[in-house]
């Protein structure tokens, strides 16, 4: 009997388990994960506004629910308190490392870390009730905030932004968070991306949500549509950034209105530099870029400054390194061939990625299955030589050997249950634990 590990629960984690109880009818897999919840960013990710993305759990469900895999939550991999890699090596046949891309891009310009700058992923992690986030105010006399990007997540905490309590109340938002966003007076949001509309990678059912968002309008610059040399004739570019234009070019057509928020979408301005004012963050200064014919921009030396109590920087995720796994600092991922680890030119046995980890940050949640697919059968193919070394017959043992206590199934359920009676209490539906004691305190008590 083939066992597997594979670290990470999220969608490449679950695809990565499916393809290989299904591809094997033999092999058994342990799902493992920091957190004692499953489902990885589409639990801590997805807006929580977002149903029909965020339903995707119950397909995660599914995967982890089968009697051949099992989910041990609260178990650290590597670091100096997690259990080492090669440790973890020697109770299974084979590891599937799926810890996806854990840090933000930085943009590298002066007074990036001034009070009041955080990454998208931060503002992310807090409404979304991630256990390592902080408590902060994010938008305490907050009145203007510039998202720096013009992807998904930025049109998402562009969103959250403007929100309101009515509709957010509905969610499983936190309610420490919940409470903070209906206080906020953030009347002004501006996304900004440093090219044109014709690069940017939002998707256009995210795009015309903010134009549906109740006593807020939308606008944008026809002047900065114009510099984009698709911008006449889109009919050339591929179908989703041909939408998105003429979605954009129905704005610009718009007349001012008078509603309570106001969202801006900017193009063709890179940033350069955050502003003080009073010892944080109190502007943005752009540098206005234009095309340089090769399908990037290039400075112009025309600066304009945004007004912004909060800075949200929205410019990709990189990897990290796990400690006892190689690592290119180059592409943020694990060398491999296939999904098979590459360790000094040659294929590791017994050791595999997948998701971003493996490829970079790059696809939709729907792209982790071909690419988990890949690495299943890698695996597979390899199971010969893998299942003549001799493991625990249960993990879980040597892992409460190493004092570790991981949440199983029924623990999570407990959360579930936990989560369900919060929001009850509180006069909404589900509403998520927000830190580590309340989850561990609901998975160790009142699992059944």
């Amino acid at each position: 009997m083939l066992r597997v590990a594979v670290v990470g629960s999220g969608p490449s984690g679950c695809y990565t388990a499916q393809s290989l109880i299904q591809q094997d009818s033999e092999v058994r897999v342990d799902v493992l994960d920091r957190l004692p919840c499953p489902y990885g960013l589409v639990r801590y990710g997805v807006a929580p506004d977002h149903e029909k993305i965020k339903s995707l759990q119950g397909n995660l469900r599914t995967v982890l629910e089968h009697d051949r895999v099992r989910f041990l939550g609260g178990v650290q991999i590597g670091g100096t308190r997690g259990l080492p890699v090669d440790r973890l090596r020697e109770l299974y046949h084979a590891v599937v490392y799926c810890v996806g891309a854990a840090t933000d891009r930085h943009l590298g310009i002066p007074g990036e870390d001034l009070p009041g700058s955080w990454s998208a992923t931060e503002f992310v992690s807090w409404y979304s009730a991630h256990p390592d986030s902080r408590p902060e105010d994010f938008v305490h006399e907050v009145r203007s905030a510039v998202v720096i990007g013009v992807g998904n997540v930025a049109v998402d905490v562009t969103r959250m932004l403007a929100r309101g309590a009515a509709e957010l109340n509905p969610t499983d938002m936190p309610q420490a968070a919940l409470t903070t966003l209906a206080a906020s007076r953030v009347t002004d949001v501006h996304m900004v991306g440093r090219r044109g509309p014709s690069q940017a990678r939002f998707t256009t059912k995210e795009l015309r949500e903010l134009g549906g968002l109740p006593d807020t309008e939308v606008a944008v610059d026809r002047v900065e549509l114009a510099l984009d040399p698709a911008y006449a004739d889109p009919s050339g570019l591929p179908a989703p950034q041909r939408r998105n234009v003429e979605v954009l070019r129905g704005w610009a057509d718009r007349p001012p209105g008078d509603a309570a928020r106001h969202i801006g979408l900017r193009f063709f301005l890179r940033p350069v530099e955050l502003l003080a004012e009073e010892g944080r963050v109190g502007a943005v200064r752009f540098e206005r870029t234009a095309p340089d014919g090769h399908g990037g921009v290039t400075g112009t030396g025309h600066f304009e400054d945004i007004e912004a109590q909060l800075v949200l920087r929205s410019v990709g995720y990189r990897g990290v390194p796990l400690a006892g796994l190689p690592f290119d600092p180059r592409t943020g991922t694990v060398p491999n061939e296939e999904g098979r680890v590459v360790r000094d030119g040659l294929a590791s046995p017994g050791e595999y990625v997948s998701g971003w980890i493996k490829r970079g940050p790059t696809g939709v949640i729907g792209t982790n299955r071909p690419c988990a697919k890949e690495t299943a059968t890698s695996l597979l193919a390899d199971a010969p030589v893998l299942e003549r070394r001799d493991v625990p017959a249960d993990p879980v043992t040597a892992l409460k050997a190493a004092g570790i206590e991981p949440v199983a199934w029924a623990g999570w359920q407990a959360i579930e249950r936990a989560e369900a009676e919060l929001g009850a209490s509180l006069g909404r539906s589900v509403v998520k634990l927000a830190d580590w004691d309340s989850l561990l305190t609901a998975a160790r008590t009142t699992a059944g």
